[in-house]
């Protein structure tokens, strides 16, 4: 009897390249819906790697609160905080060729954080990706907001790093204010990712 072949190693894989396929939401990038209360935005972006080259098949994911600071899920109980039946608060969008997306929401309201503290108004981010075998968060803020100074999420960061959570104003699309976030995945200026 001769001794068994030694087992190879099979090839591992990484996730991906699937996502504008396998994943799709019916709400796409549209979070805000006719009659939706609120300040209407637009949130686009760029999704690139440490050279700076688009990532063409990510996935962006955001959720956040109503405009009155409510988030659209069951466990969210606040009374005196207006469910919102025009806004879902949750939008998914793979990135095209450029790696860009585009969300349609409104500017969220001010939700309770950790010791019950007010946290300024932001957008939480996911980010999934080839490559990526765990599921990338991050948060967008906006640059005029004054309570991002005292926000305790914000107070983690360094000081340094802070301006990459900082969504800057880009104009307008078809009269509504636009802000850009881009999120780099790596690399010089690589975008604050938080372990969740």
């Amino acid at each position: 009897m001769t001794a068994p072949a030694p087992l190879a190693l099979t090839p591992w894989q990484t996730v991906g390249p699937f996502f504008h396929y396998a994943l799709p939401w019916e709400g796409g990038g549209i979070l805000a819906h006719d009659g939706a209360r609120g300040e209407r935005i637009v949130v686009r972006g760029r999704v690139v790697d440490a050279d700076g080259a688009p990532i063409p098949d990510a996935l962006v994911e955001i959720w956040q609160a109503n405009a009155a600071g409510r988030y659209a899920h069951p466990d969210d109980q606040r009374d005196g905080l207006p469910v919102d039946p025009a806004f879902i608060g949750f939008g998914r969008c793979p990135t095209d060729e450029e790696g860009m997306f585009t969300f349609h929401t409104v500017r969220p309201g001010v939700v309770p954080g950790p010791g019950n503290m007010a946290q300024a108004p932001h957008i939480a981010v996911g980010l999934l990706g080839r490559g990526l075998l765990r599921r990338l968060v991050t948060r967008l803020y906006f640059p005029e907001s004054d309570a991002n100074a005292t926000d305790p999420i914000l107070a983690l960061v360094d000081p340094a790093r802070v301006e990459t959570l900082i969504a800057v104003r880009d104009g307008a699309v078809d009269g509504v204010p636009a802000y850009r976030f881009d999120i780099r995945i790596q690399g010089e200026n690589e975008t604050v990712f938080f372990d969740v």
